[in-house]
């Protein structure tokens, strides 16, 4: 049985560190979902742009399946340089994540969901309302893919944006920080994880890609802090050795 897991967010969900500076991964047992299919993982896992890089839920999925023994899905979702006004229920990237998610269900069980946004949102007039608007758009992924009894996951922005060259990332980034904080503290089931310490590319944005391994890593211990013990995922149509070897081959 695959456990999946669903992608959210911007570009540092979606992953931009320099794939020639990643860390080795074991993939035996991870998967991308493609086409409404599931495909043996591949970097990049989640291209957005041509330029996508390594991304923090290759590290998550490894570490999950090692402690699991089970195979792990990822269903990539997440969109670079994206506000949370097109994340609402009934916009474009919302019901695609959406959409996506109803397809792995079929053949996974969907165990959380990995958000990191809030770049887009730093501003006078976008920050303030950072709070409430993500919990309507967090509320209504529950409801509508029926996750209430799974985490869901908020990755901090990183501290390197203090030497950004943009004047309101380096004055409200806190302040979206606190409100992904208040968030994970005011909601059941769901966490904060942090990036502090965490480095950047030379652009002073982006998670360079040691940092992501070891945030994908951090995901993973605050995963294991909400995760229902007692939650017995329902047995769903998976691959079976043969398939797997095949997958494996293309």
């Amino acid at each position: 049985m695959i456990h999946s897991f669903l992608l959210i967010g911007q570009s540092n969900m979606a992953g931009r560190g320099f794939l020639n500076e990643a860390p080795d991964v074991d993939m035996k047992g991870l998967h991308v979902l493609r086409n409404g299919r599931w495909q043996p993982m591949y970097r990049p896992v989640n291209g957005d742009r041509p330029f996508s890089g390594t991304c923090l839920a290759e590290s998550f999925a490894e570490a999950y399946a090692k402690k699991y023994h089970v195979d792990v899905g990822l269903i990539c979702c997440a969109d670079g340089g994206t506000r949370l006004s097109q994340w609402v229920p009934g916009g474009l990237l919302y019901d695609n994540a959406v959409n996506c998610a109803r397809l792995a269900d079929r053949t996974s069980t969907i165990a959380g969901v990995l958000w990191h946004q809030g770049e887009g949102d730093c501003g006078e007039e976008l920050t303030p309302l950072y709070q409430e608007k993500f919990e309507n758009i967090m509320a209504s992924f529950r409801k509508d893919l029926n996750l209430y009894d799974v985490p869901f996951l908020l990755g901090g922005l990183g501290d390197f944006l203090a030497n950004h060259p943009s004047e309101d990332l380096k004055a409200y980034y806190p302040a979206v920080n606190e409100a992904l904080k208040k968030t994970a503290k005011e909601n059941a089931m769901t966490g904060f994880v942090s990036a502090e310490g965490l480095g950047s590319n030379p652009d002073n944005l982006h998670f360079n890609a040691q940092s992501l391994y070891e945030f994908g890593l951090r995901y993973f211990e605050v995963f294991e802090t909400l995760r229902d013990e007692n939650k017995v995922f329902t047995e769903k149509v998976a691959p079976d050795d043969a398939v797997r070897t095949a997958m494996e081959a293309l």
